[in-house]
């Protein structure tokens, strides 16, 4: 899988999250809008590798995780986020939310309205969320 393939599982998990959470299916929405956020990453992460190069094993092996904040942090995004962090209190916020995001949230159906809906909006929000922020970096 490639930086451009990432890139676009990312937006369509977006747009998906966004249909189930229109339709009161929020779990999935839940799930989906956090698997946005996983592949938002892993594009940062790809980002690294030059075409050609042989990869970084460790790196690599890494980087097959669905931890979020282990993402960010191999992207080589987490001191430009505590920086934009200290700066915009709104970011810190939707931080806080989506950092807790698992991929076990798959098998647990009693998310409710309010954790996909604060999940989603922390991700997506215009100016502050956490998915708008990666995506100016990948």
């Amino acid at each position: 899988m490639n930086r451009q393939e990432l890139q676009n599982i990312s937006k369509i998990r977006r747009k998906e999250a966004l249909i189930l959470l229109k339709a009161k299916r929020y779990a999935g929405a839940y799930y989906l809008i956090g698997y946005s956020i996983e592949c938002a990453f892993k594009s940062c992460i790809a980002k690294q590798t030059r075409k050609y190069d042989f990869p970084n094993k460790e790196l690599t092996n890494r980087a097959h995780t669905h931890k979020l904040e282990r993402l960010l942090r191999l992207a080589g995004l987490e001191p430009a986020l505590r920086k934009d962090m200290k700066q915009n209190r709104k970011l810190e916020l939707n931080w806080a939310i989506v950092k807790d995001w698992v991929e076990t949230s798959r098998y647990d159906i009693t998310l409710s309205y309010s954790q996909a809906r604060d999940l989603y909006y922390a991700c997506t929000a215009r100016k502050n969320g956490i998915l708008n922020w990666v995506r100016k970096k990948w």
